[in-house]
C-alpha cells in the first residue's frame, strides 16, 4: 500500500531561464514535492529516524533551486533524483516547479512543470 507525504508551496528565489534578464534579476518560484513510500514503521514507532524528514526535503529543494538552469524541467528532475538518492525507500516522487510571473508577453500567473520518478 502506498502512503504519501506532501510538502507544498516551498518558496524559492532563483535564477532559472533562457533570457539574460532572468539570469540577472531572478524570480520567484514555488515547488511541490509529493513522496510515496511505506511509512507504516514510522507511524508505529513515532520516530523521525523511520520516516522522511520534511526539513531534509526542503533543503534539497533549496539547494537544487539555487543552481541556475535554463529550464525548470531540468531542476524538477534534479530535485527528484537527489531526494531519491537520499531516501532510496521512496517508491515514487512527484515534483512540480512553478515559475511565478514568467516573462511572457501577456498576463500569466505562472507556468509549471511536473516530473515523476
Amino acid at each position: 500500500m502506498l502512503r504519501a507525504i506532501e510538502i507544498k508551496g516551498i518558496q524559492c528565489y532563483a535564477f532559472h531561464g533562457c533570457m539574460p534578464e532572468e539570469k540577472k534579476t531572478g524570480g520567484k518560484y514555488l515547488v511541490d514535492v509529493i513522496i510515496h513510500y511505506d511509512f507504516e514503521i514510522a507511524a508505529d514507532t513515532d520516530d523521525l529516524k523511520n520516516t522522511i524528514d520534511y526539513c531534509v526535503i526542503y533543503n534539497i529543494v533549496q539547494e537544487q533551486m539555487a543552481v541556475p538552469t535554463r529550464l525548470i524541467e531540468t531542476v524538477a528532475k534534479k530535485i527528484a533524483i537527489v531526494c531519491k538518492q537520499k531516501y532510496p525507500d521512496i517508491q515514487k516522487i512527484f515534483v512540480k516547479v512553478y515559475k511565478l510571473s514568467p516573462p511572457i508577453n501577456g498576463l500569466v500567473e505562472h507556468v509549471a512543470v511536473s516530473y515523476e520518478l
